[in-house]
């Protein structure tokens, strides 16, 4: 499998000075999602984590509602990119067959190619929880990513999604140059977890978006807490769907934009 990042040549200018060297890029592959033989979307993807991703795709874009859906799977590098190829249960493929769409998109595209503004702008799944965290535990769970993003520790160019939990900390976390591919590839591998509970917070590097919204409704969790603001489209879904929305999540605290009940007021640590 091509490796996920490469080390370039390159030339630096700091301090008034030129200095020649190298740098970590990440790589960027073309995968295709291709279910019984057909190509139901092309995105541009870091070469890692690619059966996280293709299962994770297929749960949050509601292709399969259990991994128990696919028959068979297969990962095949060809010389322009990757194909992850599915087999469906019969059910599945013909429901998948009513809807098929061919999507071809830039980095981390969600959108692209959906062919109608109802499939775009679906309703998220309710989520149902009476999980309460924290402000302290909100700060815990965004300071957990840096230490886990190897990649990104690397190239300085791509985008984390991790799941938290009060008893366990970091549970997993995923990288990509897309942050929606960064979210299906944690869907993916959270799926393959015996026991998986969805209680517990969805931490992002990036704004958030409409789907990333839905993909959350998808996992099931019931807090997204993210280091940029949301839109006003993705705050009205997080609102419907019944997601706690924390968005501009730094060191020095946290806004909070929807369903305010589960924040328990507590000083964060930081602060006397």
């Amino acid at each position: 499998m091509t490796p996920p990042s490469q080390r370039v040549a390159r030339l630096a200018f700091r301090d008034g000075v030129f200095s020649e060297g190298q740098r970590a890029i990440p790589e960027e592959t073309a995968v295709a999602l291709v279910y019984d033989g057909g190509t139901q979307a092309v995105m541009m993807a870091t070469p890692a984590d690619i059966e996280d991703f293709a299962l994770g795709f297929s749960l949050t874009e509601g292709i399969i509602a259990a991994l128990s859906d696919i028959t068979d799977f297969e990962i095949v590098e060809q010389a322009n990119g990757i194909e992850a190829r599915m087999w469906l249960k019969p059910e599945r493929s013909q429901a998948l067959a009513a809807r098929r769409r061919n999507l071809a998109g830039p980095t981390g595209c969600g959108l692209c190619g959906i062919d109608s503004l109802q499939e775009a702008l679906r309703a998220p799944r309710p989520v149902m929880s009476d999980l309460t965290v924290t402000p302290a535990e909100i700060e815990a769970a965004l300071a957990s990513l840096a230490p886990a993003q190897a990649l990104n520790r690397e190239t300085r160019a791509v985008h984390a999604a991790g799941f938290w939990t009060k008893e366990q900390g970091l549970v997993a976390l995923r990288e990509d140059v897309g942050r929606h591919n960064a979210l299906d590839k944690l869907a993916g591998t959270l799926a393959g977890i015996a026991g998986f509970s969805a209680q517990g917070i969805v931490v992002l590097t990036s704004r958030i978006s409409v789907e990333l919204i839905q993909k959350t409704a998808m996992i099931g969790a019931p807090i997204m807490v993210a280091v940029s603001a949301p839109t006003a489209l993705a705050l009205r879904l997080a609102d419907q769907a019944g997601i706690t929305l924390v968005g501009i999540a730094r060191g020095d605290g946290f806004e909070v934009f929807t369903h305010p009940q589960r924040l328990v007021p507590e000083p964060l640590s930081h602060v006397a």
